[in-house]
């Protein structure tokens, strides 16, 4: 197939206007080259500029200059439904945990209230000097009721008698101790009306002390909530029924508490 040559001035009798002003452009530029075939992209280019043509439409383009060129942020990672599960139900176990453990001081406490009637429980809060280093009572010594007056305690070290005794007189019990060098033996003496009433205030005292501590584990769920909601990881509404939802929960150990108080009571009012 043989190549037709056409000279300078017949190539230019063929352009359009707009191609034969890129033409024009691109021949006063050495470095550049120019494409003329029929719809089809041509280009110049010179040191600044290439220039593009597509038909009868031309386009400038200059040079990018990435030297001030910010760079992208980064993307954030959104927390996924299992994260997002995984830390609720991290707050709701410690919200079960953290009442639980407030019942079971509660409970303890109530037990360390004398009543008329002997009960080993009446020991748990009394911690003895041993070897130099305070521990409880009934992990060095073991207690009994060999009546419904009086309590027994007899140590696994006899050396410890004399630190046992110490420790419950400094208690606040109110009980004193025989100490007959084998065993100590504890009389509980019957109530006054009187004392049942003071008791009956210290036990309300401490079920209110209970119930605070329940309110105030309520309260750090809460906020924990909150701050997955400001996250985005939870909506308001999410955050509206856990906050019911914990609501039942605070009820039902509140529930315990009073429970707890009613026996404690009728125990201090019974002769």
């Amino acid at each position: 197939m043989a190549f037709q040559s056409s000279s300078p001035a017949a190539a230019r009798s063929r352009l359009s206007p707009s191609s034969f002003l890129l033409s024009q452009r691109a021949g006063k530029s050495r470095s550049g080259f120019l494409c003329l075939s029929p719809n089809v992209v041509c280009w110049s280019s010179t040191a600044n500029y290439v220039l593009l043509q597509e038909g009868s439409t031309a386009f400038f383009l200059k040079p990018l200059d990435t030297r001030n060129r910010k760079k992208r942020p980064g993307f954030l990672r959104c927390a996924t439904i299992e994260e997002i599960e995984a830390e609720k139900s991290l707050i709701e176990r410690d919200v079960k945990e953290r009442m639980e453990k407030t019942i079971e001081t509660v409970r303890g406490s109530f037990n360390a209230v004398r009543t008329g009637r002997a009960n080993p429980a009446m020991l748990d809060r009394i911690e003895v000097e041993y070897y130099g280093s305070p521990v409880s009572l009934k992990s060095i010594a073991q207690i009994s009721t060999p009546d419904g007056s009086s309590l027994l305690v007899q140590p696994y070290d006899k050396s410890c008698l004399k630190a046992i005794e110490k420790a419950i007189v400094n208690s606040d019990i109110g009980l004193t101790p025989n100490n007959d060098g084998e065993v100590i033996r504890l009389s509980i003496p019957q109530l006054t009306s009187e004392r049942r009433k003071e008791l009956s205030k210290v036990v309300a005292k401490l079920a209110e002390e209970g119930k605070v501590a329940i309110r105030n584990i309520r309260r750090d769920a809460i906020k924990a909530y909150e701050k997955l909601e400001k996250e985005k990881k939870l909506s308001e509404d999410n955050v509206k029924d856990l906050s019911s939802d914990l609501q039942k929960v605070t009820d039902e150990y509140m529930k315990k508490i009073d429970s707890m108080q009613k026996q404690k009571e009728k125990e201090l009012l019974t002769v």
